[in-house]
């Protein structure tokens, strides 16, 4: 666990994270997941079953948790009887007294075919802002180093290092560099693609520009 500014940040791994605010607690992304949290709110970025795990979604969601989540997500959580708001990239939602702004997720030179990237804009998928307890913390979902990356102000910021899917720790660095930004967090390791040498190697290409905090998967 890492606290920043009151609010207690638990990685558990891949691009899941929990942020514990004083009143709400936001779960992003839980995917083979443990611990014992529930979520107020409960974030998905997009629907790969890396991101919109049903398993973790049960685990970590209660009655009253909202989940909150783009369009191309609705068929994937059909099975839910929690309340849904469905987001569209550059919306914004305020709920359980925390505000969350969908940032738009996508690639730019990541190809699963040639002409053809994994993540395509026109297709919605989001990363979050989320402001808790005075706080700003940006959870960039699956993407590449986009300009709307860039220009972000953030206090915090959880940034996939891993390539093949995602930025590589070189572009990720670079958008640590770009954006207004204290604190950047490496993501998207140790499951599927990415380790902790990505992380690492995130970290010294920043230097002394941002800080940057490694965590370990709880």
């Amino acid at each position: 666990m890492w606290t920043y500014n009151g609010v207690k940040v638990h990685w558990l791994g891949h691009d899941s994270f929990v942020l514990e605010g004083a009143k709400s607690v936001v779960i992003i992304d839980p995917f083979k997941a443990k611990g014992e949290f529930k979520a107020d709110l409960l974030l998905i970025s997009h629907e790969h079953q890396d991101h919109l795990s049903e398993d973790d979604i049960r685990r970590f969601s209660k009655p009253s948790t909202v989940i909150v989540a783009p369009r191309i997500c609705e068929k994937g959580l059909a099975p839910f009887s929690q309340e849904k708001r469905f987001v569209e990239p550059g919306s914004k939602v305020s709920l359980k007294g925390v505000t969350v702004e969908a940032v738009p997720a996508y690639n730019l030179n990541k190809f699963r075919e040639p002409g053809k990237v994994f993540h395509p804009k026109a297709e919605g998928r989001v990363g979050y802002v989320v402001t808790l307890d005075g706080s700003r913390f940006y959870h960039a979902g699956d993407s590449d180093a986009t300009p709307e990356m860039k220009a972000l102000d953030v206090d915090v910021a959880f940034l996939p290092v891993s390539g093949t899917y995602v930025m590589t720790a070189e572009e990720a660095a670079g958008a640590a560099k770009a954006m207004k930004v204290k604190v950047a967090v490496p993501m998207h390791i140790g499951s599927i693609v990415g380790s902790k040498a990505d992380a690492e190697k995130f970290r010294q290409l920043v230097g002394g520009n941002r800080p940057v905090e490694i965590l370990e998967a709880e």
